[in-house]
């Protein structure tokens, strides 16, 4: 697209004639205010009213209930049993021990008794009732936690690489995840407000003096964005996955900049072939002083150009699929005065966690544990609540959860290390996840049912059993030991990346998915529709005949992502607007 027709910004701070109803919401919300405190002050029922819905989740939270219960909730003139889930924000998924000792805490008193693990680094609680979100929210502030920008139209969590022993730059790269969140996190004060009593926010809306958003503007972005930073060879946080991915560059021991990669996202709507996946190119280098910058204006296009009458057409992908990577680059050099430097070679080798001990540079040793699920719980079979929570206790390391749902405790010496291993053992938990097999060390799944409101078939409660069902196979064909990627999501809106699965799964209904294949292992690729509707029985058919087939006519060292390409079962491809027509090849 060439200067002369160039689009026109938005006014940031006017609507236009089609706008959304949200973007009418976020207009008339006062900065992000709405009604909320006169919702949550309603003792007559345990929800809120539809517009506070839609703002609380710039707060961080979603309002939920119980669609295991709904219908007889409902049969006996019952409301359904809402409640609300709480999602902290943790650049780069970092904790202190004592925060995650809060986090635990919290769960126990005011949630269901469970952390989950995102697929963005963050921790969520579940099964917070209306009365005590106010008081959960001040706990979450004791310990220097918050929700703030973890969910709505703004920037959420940065994700960054969360090992120090992978790379000797790592602890150079770490930094700019907490600075561009920092960067990036609205200006109003209505969450301290609402949540924290601040007496001098309260003062300052009575004298009459408007706040306003430098960055956001009035109306916020016109979808959430996403933004990721990666240390190669290794991307646990899918780079291209993201609005913004952010790729470390190294020359000589030391940080020289980033790759930068724009226009990825993986939600897309059944029945509606304008909206797709899509994985982000890559258009250009910036220094390390460029980076936080770079953030900014690149989210600055998306907010002036971003589509804000269709929803489902509001996201980054969107804009840069509709006019262009070239014009995206042309914007970003005028808005930073100078154009980005040409892009470095990179190479990925995997997009999975490091189970086990690994030591870095420095000496300092981390240890990464598997968790199913992302679910943090005690079960019968041990309790790994308990014991994560006593590990804290002890005070020498802290707590750094992954793109993959994983956790690892880093910083721990020489002389601790053998207390974290009695620990660990105390649960029989082998540290290094040798007990399972490849598929499940590399499995993915979103929470679905029963508390997500968009779910349509299980993902989280159901992938464990149906492993158990494959594992069989696996033995068979003898690939128990051999990586695949998989993963689960109840609907197509892509929280548990199911889409970059070498196997994955999207429910259409309950108790029946569409199987996507072909993503690779080290996450450059996404998987393409090989069939729909999809019962258990047959998934397992189908996964019968397919590792039948991988064991006996795989080549060395191949990954089964690869091999499907190979034999032409599925054709690569990076997504974008020609992603169902089977044209969005590679």
């Amino acid at each position: 697209m060439t200067k002369t027709t160039r689009p026109i910004a938005k006014n940031l701070n006017q609507l236009a004639p089609n706008d959304s109803d949200i973007e009418h919401l976020k207009d008339n919300s006062h900065f992000l205010r709405g009604s909320l405190v006169e919702g949550f002050a309603d003792p007559l029922t345990g929800a809120i009213n539809e517009n506070d819905i839609q703002l609380i989740k710039y707060h961080g939270s979603y309002q939920q209930d119980d669609r295991d219960v709904r219908n007889a909730r409902l049969a006996k003139k019952l409301e359904p049993a809402y409640s609300f889930m709480i999602r902290v924000r943790l650049p780069g998924g970092h904790l202190s021990a004592a925060q995650w000792l809060a986090c635990d805490e919290i769960s126990r008193i005011y949630g269901n008794g469970t952390l989950k693990l995102s697929t963005r680094q963050a921790v969520q609680f579940h099964g917070i009732i209306k009365f005590d979100m106010k008081k959960t929210i001040q706990a979450m502030d004791k310990a220097l936690l918050d929700s703030v920008a973890t969910c709505g139209d703004i920037n959420r969590n940065v994700m960054c690489i969360q090992d120090p022993s992978l790379s000797t730059i790592h602890d150079q790269v770490f930094p700019y995840a907490n600075a561009i969140a920092d960067r990036l996190l609205p200006a109003t004060r209505a969450y301290h407000e609402i949540w924290l009593g601040d007496d001098h926010d309260k003062k300052l809306i009575a004298g009459g003096e408007e706040i306003i958003e430098p960055i956001y503007g009035k109306h916020y972005l016109p979808r959430k964005f996403k933004i990721a930073i990666a240390i190669p060879p290794y991307n646990d946080v899918d780079i291209y996955t993201n609005d913004i991915g952010f790729i470390a560059i190294e020359e000589d021991g030391k940080l020289a900049g980033f790759n930068v990669c724009v226009g990825g996202g993986l939600a897309h709507t059944f029945g509606r072939i304008d909206t797709f996946p899509r994985l982000a190119d890559t258009i250009g280098f910036c220094t390390p002083e460029q980076a936080v910058d770079v953030a900014q204006h690149i989210m600055c296009i998306q907010r002036d150009f971003g589509n804000r009458e269709d929803r489902k057409l509001s996201r980054f992908k969107h804009t840069v699929e509709k006019y262009g990577v070239d014009w995206v680059k042309e914007e970003l050099t005028e808005r930073l005065g100078v154009a980005l430097q040409p892009s470095k070679p990179v190479q990925f080798t995997t997009s999975s966690d490091r189970y086990g001990w690994h030591q870095s540079q420095d000496g300092l040793w981390h240890c990464l544990l598997y968790v199913q699920g992302g679910r943090i719980v005690n079960t019968e079979q041990y309790a790994q609540k308990d014991i994560l929570a006593n590990i804290a206790k002890l005070d020498v390391c802290d707590f750094r959860l992954t793109g993959n749902q994983n956790i690892q405790l880093v910083g721990i010496t020489e002389k601790n290390k053998p207390k974290i291993e009695a620990l660990i053992k105390a649960f029989d938990q082998s540290d290094n996840a040798s007990h399972l097999t490849g598929l499940q060390r590399n499995a993915i799944a979103c929470v679905s049912l029963n508390t997500c409101s968009l779910a349509m078939a299980e993902a989280e409660r159901y992938l464990p059993s149906l492993m158990e069902k494959i594992t069989p196979i696996l033995e068979k064909n003898q690939l128990e030991n051999s990586d695949i990627k998989m993963r689960m999501t109840g609907c197509p809106n892509g929280c548990g990346r199911s889409i970059m699965g070498e196997i994955g799964f999207i429910g259409k209904s309950v108790g029946k998915y569409n199987m996507y294949l072909g993503g690779d292992y080290q996450g450059n690729r996404l998987a393409t529709l090989y069939k729909e509707n999809l019962t258990e029985q047959h998934i397992l058919e189908e996964l019968e005949s397919l590792f039948a087939l991988y064991a006996n006519e795989r080549q060395k060292d191949e990954y089964f992502g690869d091999f499907v390409i190979r034999q032409k079962i599925v054709p690569p491809s990076r997504g974008g607007a020609a992603f169902h027509t089977g044209e969005g090849t590679c």
